[in-house]
C-alpha cells in the first residue's frame, strides 16, 4: 500500500518541524526540504530560483515516486521604516517568501493532479491586514494570501485545494531572533509589546508550532474538502478588527 507523501519546504524552522512531526504521526511519507542541515531535512536547497524548486519537487518525488500535498513554511521576516528599506532587503524577502512558495508550488501542480492533492502556504496576520513598521513582510504575505485565492480556483477542476493558513506570532527559534535583532537590545520588551496588541490581555500568550500544525493537517484530509481558497486566522483574534 503507498503512504501518502507530504513535501515541507522551511523544514528545520519551528513550524516546518511541527508539521513534519504532525503528518508522519498520521502515517504520512514526508519530505523536508530546507536552505541548512538539521533534523528532518532530506533535500538541501536554496529555494531562491525557480531552478532550484523544479529540482526539489524531481528529488522529492524520486525519493516516494508520489505527491499528495504540499506545504510551504519556508519563510523570513524583516522590519524597519519603509523610507529606510533597501533593494537587497526588498529582494531577499520576496525570494524567499514569494517566488520560492510560487516555483514550488507551479511545480508540484502536474503531480498532485494525479493525486487531487493539497497545497498549504503560511502566510501571517501580516497577509491580511497592514502591519505598521514590517511594509516588505506584509506586501510579502499579501501575495501569498492572494496567491492561494487564484490558484485555487484555476486548479480546483483538478481536485487540487490550495489553502493557506495565517498566524499570528509564533513561538519559535525565528521570533526569538526577531526579537534579538529588531528589540533595540530588549527582547524581552519587544516580545511584551507583541503581546500586548492581544485581545486576550494579561492572558495573552504566543501561538506554537504544533497548532500551526495542527490546522495544517486538518486542511490535507478529507473533512476539509469543501475550504480551498480560503486564508484562515490562527492568531488569538490578532486580525478580528480589521
Amino acid at each position: 500500500m503507498s503512504h501518502s507523501v507530504v513535501l515541507v519546504t522551511g523544514a528545520a524552522g519551528g513550524v516546518g518541524s511541527a508539521v513534519r512531526a504532525r503528518f508522519e504521526e498520521g502515517g504520512w511519507q514526508v519530505v523536508g526540504v530546507d536552505v541548512r542541515e538539521g533534523p528532518g531535512v532530506d533535500i538541501i536547497a536554496d529555494l531562491r530560483t525557480a531552478a532550484a524548486c523544479h529540482q526539489a519537487v524531481r528529488e522529492a518525488i524520486s525519493l516516494h515516486g508520489r505527491l499528495d500535498g504540499v506545504v510551504l513554511a519556508a519563510g523570513l521576516w524583516t522590519e524597519g521604516p519603509t523610507s529606510d528599506t533597501s533593494e537587497e532587503e526588498f529582494d531577499l524577502v520576496f525570494d524567499v517568501n514569494v517566488k520560492g512558495s510560487y516555483f514550488v508550488l507551479s511545480a508540484a501542480l502536474p503531480e498532485l493532479a494525479k493525486t487531487s492533492g493539497f497545497v498549504t502556504a503560511l502566510s501571517s496576520d501580516a497577509g491580511i491586514q497592514g502591519n505598521a513598521g514590517a511594509a516588505v513582510y506584509s506586501a510579502s504575505k499579501g501575495a501569498i494570501s492572494n496567491l492561494v485565492r487564484a490558484v485555487a480556483r484555476e486548479v480546483a477542476p483538478q481536485g487540487i485545494r490550495v489553502n493557506a493558513v495565517c498566524p499570528g506570532d509564533i513561538d519559535t527559534p525565528m521570533l526569538a531572533g526577531q526579537a534579538a535583532n529588531f528589540g533595540g537590545g530588549n527582547p524581552e520588551q519587544y516580545l511584551a509589546d507583541l503581546l500586548s496588541a492581544y485581545p486576550q490581555g494579561e492572558r495573552a500568550r504566543f501561538v506554537q508550532p504544533a497548532e500551526v500544525a495542527g490546522l495544517i493537517w486538518f486542511l490535507a484530509q478529507k473533512e476539509a474538502e469543501a475550504i480551498t481558497g480560503a486564508n484562515l486566522s490562527i492568531d488569538f483574534g490578532l486580525s478580528a478588527g480589521i
